[in-house]
């Protein structure tokens, strides 16, 4: 089976036992996701059976767009629930003072990743070494805050909407409104709402070809495309540079176009 859809991620389950009910549910061996989320986070999680895993490189899948909360007072290792330390009451905070600290992140955002992260300090993913309770310095990271704004406040809770650049973590998001009211805090809810192209529509079935990153272009001789030829760019409709998807009757292929060569990127890849 050839299909390209989102699922609904539940909280406290990984993204690959996740992957591995889907599966079972559809009765496929070769299946994939793009974009993990944390076990405690759902929501969006885009997922390609059979040929199609081979297209998540090739898809509009930024940005990204969550809905998170901010339990005041929560203390953990990980920034999220998943490694509570303490919980302090704390009084109830200025709305707009809250507000001002959540909106004012919005652009360039430089932080330092989550020590509970799956990022690599000399060969070894973070986590493990948070685990091991190593000291280590995570990386510096910068990401772009498209949009952020507050959605409510529930004393100790507030609850954000933010669209943010790949491989941006919220958590760090959590933690930076944290410092900025001089407070512990944790994240204590996150749903993905959008990736890209592509938010939770019960499952459907998507076409590739309307969320694929590039432009269609066209060649002269389909029956090449479909018989894996070596393409001359002068058949090419648009000969400019760049990455493109083709098509002929039942396939579709995705090409880069340099200067005077064609190179295939995907090949013979079905139309659903």
């Amino acid at each position: 089976m050839d299909r390209l859809f989102v699922a609904d991620k539940p909280p406290h389950l990984s993204s690959n036992h996740f992957l591995g009910r889907l599966k079972r549910k559809y009765g496929v061996k070769k299946a994939g996701f793009s974009g993990t989320l944390d076990p405690f986070a759902c929501g969006c999680l885009i997922v390609a059976f059979g040929r199609y895993t081979k297209l998540f490189n090739h898809i509009k899948k930024t940005p990204k767009t969550y809905r998170a909360t901010i339990w005041l007072g929560a203390e953990s290792a990980s920034w999220d629930l998943e490694n509570m330390i303490g919980i302090e009451t704390l009084p109830p905070v200025a709305e707009t003072k809250l507000r001002a600290a959540i909106e004012g992140l919005q652009g360039e955002f430089e932080y330092i990743a989550p020590k509970y992260s799956a990022k690599r300090i000399n060969g070894q993913r973070a986590y493990k070494l948070a685990r091991e309770d190593l000291d280590f310095t995570p990386p510096t990271l910068t990401s772009t805050i498209h949009e952020i704004k507050m959605l409510h406040y529930v004393h100790p809770f507030v609850t954000f909407e933010a669209t943010v650049s790949e491989g941006t973590y919220i958590r760090s998001l959590c933690e930076a409104v944290a410092n900025k009211l001089e407070v512990k805090a944790t994240l204590s809810y996150l749903r993905r709402l959008r990736e890209g192209a592509f938010a939770f529509e019960g499952e459907k079935a998507i076409n590739p070809l309307e969320v694929l990153e590039m432009e269609e272009n066209s060649y002269e001789d389909p029956e090449a495309l479909r018989l894996g030829k070596k393409l001359d760019p002068t058949l090419l409709k648009n000969q400019k540079e760049g990455r493109y998807f083709i098509q002929s009757s039942s396939e579709f292929a995705i090409i880069q176009v340099d200067k005077n060569k064609i190179q295939y990127l995907l090949n013979k890849v079905p139309l659903c």
